[in-house]
């Protein structure tokens, strides 16, 4: 239960980040876990499904879709924080001085941003907004920002433009996000013009790095942007599934897989 009360932005993003936890909600859980009336609760729910982020049921909600469901950044920067920022802090032993990298848009590679801050000489390329302004703030990396289409409520472009711009550079380690990892399906994430931009940043990369907790194994999200042996790279949490991490190995053995 909440201990103080919320604004409806952020009651709702709460129950966003509880519906991608369990899948289904129930009127009454949700009244009491922040302490609000079933009235206002059906207001949440009725205004989330309007967005598209979610589908009422008699009694309750659940994700709007298996496949394509996306929490919002906001909501995201919180979830399983202590394992992204093992995975972020790996990453950046990977960076040289003088490198030039690519940063996908996500909340694990924002965590690696924020470690480049004692880092010299390095040129970024971003199409995360959040990210690029961090950089700009508190490092003297040359960023180089993707302008495109912005998505909103994820501080991060993407269309034919991204696409254009990213295919027309070369860079040393590309860091790349994923919604899904899939033994079979490879990696994938919910929007397909998202898709698109990191299927365009992977081969810019002489190296090839997936930064992905373990909570997204076995996950398929509705595009697919890249097979596992487009991957150089793997870096996850302790808490990976063995049987996951033995089947990618039988199945993709050239791939490096670094669990911290």
């Amino acid at each position: 239960m909440t201990q103080t009360p919320l604004f409806a932005e952020e009651r709702r993003d709460e129950i966003l980040r509880l519906l991608g936890e369990r899948s289904k909600l129930v009127l009454p859980e949700l009244c009491t876990y922040f302490n609000v009336s079933p009235a206002t609760i059906r207001n949440d729910l009725r205004d989330l499904e309007r967005a598209g982020r979610l589908r009422r049921t008699h009694g309750g909600a659940i994700p709007a879709t298996k496949a394509a469901f996306e929490l919002t950044s906001r909501v995201k920067e919180v979830e399983y924080i202590d394992e992204k920022r093992r995975i972020a802090a790996h990453a950046e032993t990977l960076i040289e001085d003088g490198d030039t990298i690519l940063l996908d848009t996500g909340t694990t590679t924002m965590e690696l941003a924020r470690l480049l801050t004692s880092r010299s000489a390095l040129t970024i390329v971003t199409n995360d907004i959040k990210i690029a302004l961090f950089l700009e703030e508190n490092t003297d990396a040359s960023v180089f920002l993707l302008g495109g289409m912005l998505r909103r409520h994820f501080h991060s472009t993407t269309g034919l433009s991204v696409v254009s711009q990213v295919r027309n550079l070369n860079v040393d380690k590309a860091f790349m996000a994923a919604n899904g990892l899939s033994v079979e399906k490879g990696f994938s994430t919910p929007s397909v013009e998202l898709a698109n931009v990191k299927t365009a940043m992977i081969p810019t990369a002489s190296m090839a790095i997936f930064l992905v907790d373990s909570h997204k194994f076995g996950n398929v999200s509705f595009a697919h942007f890249a097979h596992i042996k487009e991957a150089d790279m793997l870096i996850t949490d302790s808490g990976a599934d063995s049987q996951f991490i033995k089947e990618l190995k039988i199945k993709h053995g050239d791939l490096d897989i670094r669990i911290v």
